[in-house]
């Protein structure tokens, strides 16, 4: 119970924070001078700044998986929380792609919080530990307020979308709030 307690409270301090435009990071560089952000992420920051170059080119000849795209459209009453670094080759390739995922449903933008973690995998508020994040990029699917599931880096088919659209197939829809 205060496992719940405690994500339920995590993730209202997430979504309060997701409607913000601008980052809420803490901006450091690695030693191979990769600009690394940890904390709360905006996505415009990634598609505009060019540390970031690498996003507009992961996006090149992505599809998103046609039976994950329908799931995702017919439940928007969900939300996601995604964890990457900045620094991290799967999160570059990755996380782009997400968007274009998430972009192609009509899937509300403000039900998407991005984390940034650092090399050592944490962040800002101990939140990648209470959130058990052990690889990046993670990117778990809510349900009023608890975790439906998550994807591990490519997931367990190579294809993170395929195994998100499995995870939202298996919660119930309700009429979007």
């Amino acid at each position: 119970m205060m496992k719940k307690i405690l994500i339920l409270i995590t993730c209202c301090f997430l979504f309060s924070g997701a409607v913000f435009a601008q980052s809420q990071a803490e901006i450091s560089r690695d030693d191979e001078g990769n600009k690394i952000l940890k904390g709360i992420i905006s996505r415009k920051e990634l598609e505009t700044d060019t540390a970031f170059s690498w996003w507009t080119e992961n996006l090149k000849g992505y599809t998103p998986q046609s039976q994950a795209l329908a799931e995702l459209k017919k439940n928007h009453n969900i939300e996601f929380i995604a964890f990457m670094g900045t620094w991290c080759s799967d999160s570059k390739f990755i996380i782009p792609k997400f968007y274009s995922f998430i972009d192609a449903a009509g899937f509300p933008a403000d039900r998407v919080t991005l984390i940034g973690v650092d090399r050592s995998k944490k962040t800002l508020s101990h939140l990648a530990e209470a959130m058990n994040i052990i690889d990046v990029p993670t990117i778990i699917v809510m349900k009023d307020g608890k975790e439906a599931g998550r994807v591990v880096e490519y997931g367990k088919y190579g294809l993170f979308d395929k195994e998100l659209g499995e995870i939202i197939a298996s919660i119930p829809t309700s009429p979007v709030q």
